[in-house]
């Protein structure tokens, strides 16, 4: 399903675009990669080019940071989405009702398929991320960190029970272990929090650029590096596969080595991510609307990926030796 959730009219679409040094409209079509913004693929004589109207996941107040960050990074040389300034200097505009944004094209394709190759290209990146936003004056705290599962999942628990018996009892005793262990003397920084397959592009082998930072806040680092744990690492059958694991660790350490402590922490940090997106996919099951455009995830995959984590011995069970 096409991801356009709204409908701009030419007029106003060229209008918009018109307050940009970008030259002439040559050509504009929707693009369905991305299930929460409405986003257009925009020829313009300069170039090609992003629009993306920011539809209710994002909230307008977390807009400059996330922009300032992309502008951030991309002036340390991290490849990613820049935001456009406009004639008049501004960023973030207002299009069809919504908040808007203009950012350059990236080449690549995200990987169907991640190799070892690849999972080793995402640790490097990732750790590149975390060093080049290390001085980004903006915070925004993390709204979906460890307190914050518990409560969204109560509002769909006895429905998730029905759908799933057994679920609660099970999610509930991993929440106790987390919310009783969960480290807070660990690095911290800004971290993209969602760093899925289909948000790193690739030419080849070669990582060619990160989009879709719209998760990104200030949490613990070797958090962002067990989100990516989960999300590269498990095979479709969602057996762990420990050689991508390594690949993606020492590519991260390559870069920006781990202290003792994150590394004996890694499998907590790890049941925690998996329980994060098992929330946010419980939720979005149980809530989604059946007409919507776009299938939600299954969450059962996160709650296999949780049984993984919490029957780990340890960081060897992630082919991470300190």
């Amino acid at each position: 399903a096409m991801a356009v959730y709204t409908e701009v009219a030419d007029a106003d679409l060229l209008s918009f675009m018109s307050a940009y040094p970008l030259g002439q409209v040559l050509s504009v079509k929707g693009i369905a990669e991305g299930v929460e913004n409405t986003n257009y693929l925009v020829h313009m004589e300069a170039g090609p080019f992003i629009l993306t109207l920011y539809e209710k996941r994002v909230k307008r107040h977390d807009l400059p940071f996330f922009l300032g960050l992309m502008e951030h990074l991309s002036g340390k040389g991290l490849t990613c989405p820049t935001p456009i300034h406009d004639s008049a200097g501004s960023v973030l505009r207002e299009l069809a009702g919504r908040p808007a944004a203009v950012m350059s094209f990236l080449e690549g394709m995200w990987p169907k398929r991640p190799s070892v190759a690849h999972c080793r290209a995402v640790g490097e990146a990732l750790a590149r991320f975390h060093l080049a936003a290390s001085d980004y004056g903006i915070e925004r705290p993390n709204a979906l960190s460890v307190m914050d599962w518990r409560p969204l999942m109560q509002p769909v628990a006895d429905r998730a029970e029905r759908e799933w018996p057994g679920i609660m009892a099970e999610v509930t005793t991993d929440l106790d272990a987390l919310e009783a262990r969960w480290p807070d003397a660990l690095p911290t920084g800004v971290v993209h929090a969602d760093l899925f397959p289909d948000n790193v592009f690739f030419l080849g082998d070669r990582l060619s650029g990160i989009i879709d930072f719209y998760f990104a806040c200030n949490d613990m680092l070797a958090y962002d590096l067990a989100i990516c744990l989960n999300a590269w690492c498990f095979e479709p059958d969602l057996s762990f596969n420990v050689t991508k694991s390594q690949a993606l660790v020492s590519g991260y350490q390559s870069v920006r080595p781990l202290t003792t402590n994150e590394t004996l922490v890694m499998p907590l940090l790890a049941q925690g991510a998996a329980m994060r997106f098992l929330a946010t996919r419980l939720v979005d099951w149980i809530n989604y609307p059946p007409n919507a455009f776009v299938k939600p995830h299954d969450p059962i995959a996160y709650l296999k990926r949780l049984r993984f984590h919490r029957q780990s011995q340890g960081p060897g069970d992630y082919g991470i030796t300190s």
